[in-house]
């Protein structure tokens, strides 16, 4: 007890945080936590989905929810998987002083457990071991002179850091960093101004003085409200929180005019497409995000967003304030994510770059190319996290390749296995009965755009590419594809295929890479505020079979799609109406098993003219353009799990008349 607190006294006075690595069977492990908790003061929170009776805990789903709050001590429990995003979150409360106890495995046997985190990021059915993430999580902290690790049956010590300068405690007035970038945001005119900071620094605090000392009005918005609540702790009464859909349509009605500032925090969790409307509506914009992100990056939003805006200023929070520059846990963290803004070092930009595979293994024996390979795709996809570190470690089925120029990595490529299931499997996913992890575009094309054979061929789907910047436009992004083209229809693969947010500039290049646009979504998705596309690059006869007929039905639906989508496409509407064969598939497929109404709507559209029933709901809804509530309310409904089924009747009815059940 006596060096514990000892211990306690140097990490208070030097301002630093530190982690405990308790290794062992579960409940020994537990056990010795509660021991060592027992007796000091602090929160001791347990992140942990089995945590033992009579702690404060959270479960590492909810670890996000943390954020913005000081706490002092934690333990962070990985005996049975580990959320990397949840430890980077949970990290980042701890305050000065704390300590960070990590309960795992036996440590020789770690790396052959199944981590049930693998669940999240492998698209297995089952938990499975994740040996390199691992084995590499085992090495940081070998080798980690600040890190004690406790294994069971074995002594250990925890031993004093070394000599640092006291720290001197935040007196809560502004740094002298803070002070600086408040004084040009005040004498501000106009503008967006993007504030970018690792955890700890104040930025939300900074943002918050901002409100404090500005005498007019600032509208502060974020993905959730308590995101903003360091800003909106602020004693002030001229800062007024609004939810980003909200602002966004009071925006476009023209009510939102007497703010001086809008205020957006964690900017790089909100579409871009509502980032540069939201934007547009105000004189002065400050953007609040954080670099070393656990749900996106920083660099990523500032080289993808940013870069888009005619002008912008570049504003950076460096010293931490939560704890002092002398802390061991934030570097440590650091390194085990890849969390620190790694670009590969441009050299000489002249001379081609080649092309080479990179194997799974390749990833422990050569830590320079996970670091630059992984650099690469967080300043490309700047909602890369640590799922995917995850993903790109032990997930099976995964394929990878890079360029390089003069020991410049100039390009990364990784494609995902997908495709292979059984004819049975695949109709239950077209049937809407079944949905089995992973294979996102062959089961998309599967259950949304009604083609089943989709499943069971086997293709492999771009999950990310990305150039270095200092040398894009060189054909390095089209040269990988082409490799990978090659390589897939030696190994006999049916398709590539790749998802995407649509805009007009993406789906050129794909197309420029003789990808063909198959599929859109008649939804905006969250996360990029865009419509989800899917190309296919036929490789096989039965490829190309599919190409050509999803091509075929796009451009035939395009007429019954755009009137409900805020987008235009150059597709050619075809002007049949008459349901073919493949309408009589889908409209049973409705009618008679779980396909959404949004995937049959062509066909239920296309039924609806060429039918002398009354089919009331779904011609108020197709033809007449009534809501879900609307008809609800109309035909005395109990909700719209009832109008489903009576827009399913009417269908049944409709082929049993014309003799076309199945």
């Amino acid at each position: 007890m006596a060096l514990k607190n000892s211990l306690q006294q140097q990490m208070q006075k030097q301002g630093v945080r530190r982690l405990l690595v308790i290794s062992g069977e579960a409940r020994w492990s537990a056990a010795q936590a509660m021991q060592f908790c027992d007796g000091q003061t602090g929160d001791w929170l347990w992140v942990s989905d089995s945590p033992p009776d009579d702690v404060n805990a959270c479960s590492p789903s909810a670890a996000h929810t943390l954020l913005g709050q000081g706490i002092l001590h934690g333990v962070f429990d990985a005996r049975h998987g580990l959320s990397a995003e949840a430890l980077a979150a949970f990290s980042g409360t701890l305050k000065a002083g704390s300590w960070l106890i990590l309960l795992v495995p036996e440590w020789s046997q770690w790396v052959r457990l199944p981590d049930a985190d693998s669940l999240r990021w492998s698209e297995q059915p089952q938990a499975i071991p994740a040996p390199r993430f691992i084995h590499r999580f085992q090495s940081l902290l070998e080798q980690d002179g600040s890190v004690a690790v406790w294994r069971q049956n074995q002594p250990y010590e925890l031993a004093p850091l070394p000599a640092a300068p006291d720290w001197q405690v935040p007196d809560g007035q502004p740094t002298a960093e803070q002070s600086h970038i408040l004084q040009q945001l005040m004498q501000a005119q106009s503008g967006v101004w993007v504030l970018t900071a690792p955890r700890g620094r104040g930025k939300s605090t900074l943002a918050g003085m901002l409100t404090l000392q500005w005498p007019g009005i600032c509208v502060v918005t974020a993905p959730a409200k308590a995101s903003a609540s360091q800003i909106l702790n602020q004693q002030t009464e001229s800062a007024r929180f609004i939810a980003p859909d909200a602002l966004l349509s009071l925006c476009r009605e023209g009510v939102v005019t007497d703010a001086d500032w809008l205020i957006i925090d964690e900017a790089a969790a909100i579409p871009a497409p509502m980032l540069s409307e939201l934007i547009a509506a105000f004189v002065r914009v400050l953007l609040t995000t954080t670099v070393q992100g656990y749900e996106g990056t920083g660099r990523g939003f500032l080289l993808k967003f940013c870069a888009s805006l005619s002008q912008w200023h570049d504003l950076r929070l460096n010293a931490p304030i939560r704890w002092s520059s002398a802390d061991t846990l934030e570097p440590f963290i650091s390194d085990l994510l890849l969390f620190d803004e790694h670009l590969p070092v441009a050299g000489q930009t002249d001379g081609a770059s080649e092309i080479f595979p990179i194997q799974a293994g390749d990833w422990l024996t050569e830590p320079t190319l996970l670091a630059d390979f992984y650099g690469l795709l967080t300043s490309a996809h700047y909602r890369t996290s640590p799922l995917d570190l995850r993903r790109l470690l032990d997930a099976p089925g995964m394929t990878f390749s890079a360029s390089q120029s003069k020991n410049t990595l100039t390009g990364a490529l990784w494609l995902v296995d997908e495709g292979g299931l059984s004819a049975e499997l695949a109709h239950e996913v077209w049937a809407g009965r079944r949905r089995p992890r992973g294979n996102l575009v062959a089961q998309s094309l599967a259950a949304h755009a009604g083609f089943p054979e989709a499943a069971v061929l086997r293709s492999r789907r771009v999950s990310r590419i990305a150039v270095h910047p200092a040398f894009r436009r060189r054909g390095i992004a089209r040269d990988l594809l082409a490799e990978q083209q090659q390589r897939a229809q030696q190994a006999g693969l049916d398709f590539l295929s790749v998802s995407f947010g649509y805009t007009s500039e993406l789906a050129l290049l794909w197309q420029q890479a003789g990808f063909r646009l198959v599929r859109v979504s008649t939804q905006k998705e969250a996360s990029s505020g865009c419509y989800a596309a899917m190309a296919i690059l036929p490789l096989s006869t039965a490829g190309k079979k599919l190409a050509d007929r999803a091509e075929q039905q796009l451009n035939r639906n395009w007429r019954w799609l755009a009137p409900h989508m805020e987008l235009e496409l150059p597709l050619k509407s075809a002007q049949d109406t008459q349901p073919d064969d493949a309408d009589w598939r889908e409209l049973n497929g409705f009618a008679f098993a779980h396909r959404p109404l949004e995937s049959s709507l062509p066909a239920l559209s296309r039924l609806l003219l060429h039918s002398a029933l009354p089919l009331t709901a779904l011609r108020a809804h197709l033809q007449q353009g009534q809501s879900v509530a609307e008809i609800v309310v109309a035909l005395k409904l109990s909700g719209r799990k009832a109008l489903l089924n009576r827009w399913r009747q009417e269908t049944q009815q409709a082929l049993n008349t014309a003799g076309r059940a199945q």
